[in-house]
């Protein structure tokens, strides 16, 4: 069995970290055997290198060795490229096709951003792992294949599996042993051993000479949180070895080349803000606006059959007092700011402060068609607004139903059974 050391130089691989060498010595480990293999970390950390390793230090390192990148191939032609196809089995398959499985029958497969799969396709795949065994698109002949398997991904599986986008079945067959790559950030030690590494060989690449960092570069280049991990901090050596015309690099003139340098330490933060305008947020606020005023109305009526039903009427003035001031407010009361936003984002009237009115007694005999009337005006307004919101939509797309419609978020068959209910 081959050192840790040796791999290193034979693939020139370049670190000390301890989890790196946990990771070869798990590849140096599972080589010998069949058993398929997992690769996870995150993008850029080199997870290509651990299938290369697998492989030369397997039994079927004399066959092919085929790597497929999952993430880079149509949902609609995966299946053809990983199983084949039969003549004729689809538009444009003018003769039969031998798949990744079948051409690299006793050899290796490597499956990059495995997680990328479609469902139907990691149907597929489950079933090679289980018996070796796949159909081609169009066939229903079934063949048998002898692969090795190695898979790698970014993707977290156990989050991709509770969202149902990756299959657990599938994933358990996968990863019988999991190789983790630490990333850049957690290998300090590594991080100048890697960057003069790059910087040496773009000085031969370019012939000039070989860039060199100050101490104040180094502390930046290890305090930098590498995102994008070695493929970031390759490129970056690039960029420095290639537009720098004084080798001698400082730590001002490394920032320059790194984005992001004021959160170096910090985790990214994904902000979720909508774009100012976006009718999505005029249309929630205008939906609360309107349930809103539907429970103000249901209050109303629910107040009004108390006083109906209830000879001592001074409790329920009171709640009636209560209830407008609610609705309308005091008299010296200013809108809210957020009201005021919402009136200008709904190209509403700003809120008017009403005095607040008077109870009228109302004849018992009256209360039910008292109450239907109330209902019919909710309906009545509830429907006014939605005649109002239809009207503007269609005059802000110059009538074009199928632009009103989706501003609106309906379909526009149903704009159009609104615009002939409405009489628009």
């Amino acid at each position: 069995m081959e050192s840790v050391q040796s791999i290193k130089q034979r693939f020139e691989l370049i670190g000390n970290d301890v989890k790196l060498n946990r990771a070869l010595e798990k590849a140096i480990q599972v080589a010998p055997t069949d058993i398929s293999v997992l690769v996870t970390g995150e993008s850029g950390v080199g997870k290509e290198s651990i299938p290369k390793i697998i492989h030369a230090l397997s039994h079927r390192k004399h066959a092919k060795y085929i790597a497929v990148n999952c993430g880079a191939i149509p949902e609609g032609t995966i299946d053809s490229e990983l199983f084949g196809h039969e003549k004729g089995a689809f538009t444009g398959a003018t003769q039969t096709r031998s798949g990744y499985f079948e051409v690299a029958d006793g050899g290796t497969i490597f499956l990059d951003e495995v997680g990328e799969l479609p469902l139907t396709t990691q149907v597929r795949l489950l079933r090679v792992l289980e018996n070796g065994e796949f159909l081609k698109v169009g066939s229903s002949q079934v063949q048998k294949t002898n692969v090795r398997i190695v898979a790698a991904t970014n993707v977290n599986m156990f989050e991709a599996i509770e969202k149902e986008k990756f299959r657990e079945d599938l994933y358990y067959r996968l990863s019988t042993v999991e190789i983790n790559i630490p990333p850049l950030r957690d290998r300090q030690q590594d991080i100048h051993l890697l960057f003069r590494k790059f910087a040496s060989d773009f000085g031969q690449k370019y012939k000039m000479p070989t860039i060199r960092l100050e101490d104040s570069a180094i502390a930046l280049l290890l305090k930098y949180r590498w995102p994008g991990n070695i493929r970031q901090l390759r490129n970056i050596a690039e960029q420095v070895s290639v537009l720098e015309e004084n080798r001698s690099i400082s730590g001002a003139t490394l920032a320059s080349y790194l984005p992001n340098m004021q959160n170096t330490n910090l985790p990214a933060v994904i902000g979720n803000t909508k774009k100012e305008g976006d009718f999505s947020s005029e249309r929630e606020i205008l939906y609360k606006v309107l349930f809103d005023k539907k429970g103000d109305l249901n209050d109303l009526k629910k107040l009004t059959l108390e006083l109906l039903n209830n000879n001592d009427t001074s409790k329920v003035q009171e709640e009636n007092q209560n209830l407008i001031q609610k609705i309308y407010g005091a008299e010296e009361t200013a809108p809210s700011h957020e009201e005021e936003i919402s009136a200008e984002v709904l190209h509403l009237p700003q809120p008017i402060v009403e005095t607040a009115p008077t109870a009228i007694p109302i004849n018992k005999e009256d209360r039910y068609h008292f109450a239907e009337e109330i209902q019919e005006e909710e309906t009545l307004s509830l429907q006014e607004k939605e005649i109002e919101l239809i009207k503007k939509s269609l005059e802000r797309n110059r009538g074009k139903r199928k632009a009103a419609a989706s501003e609106l978020g309906i379909s526009e068959r149903t704009l159009y059974r609104k615009i002939k209910q409405y009489d628009l």
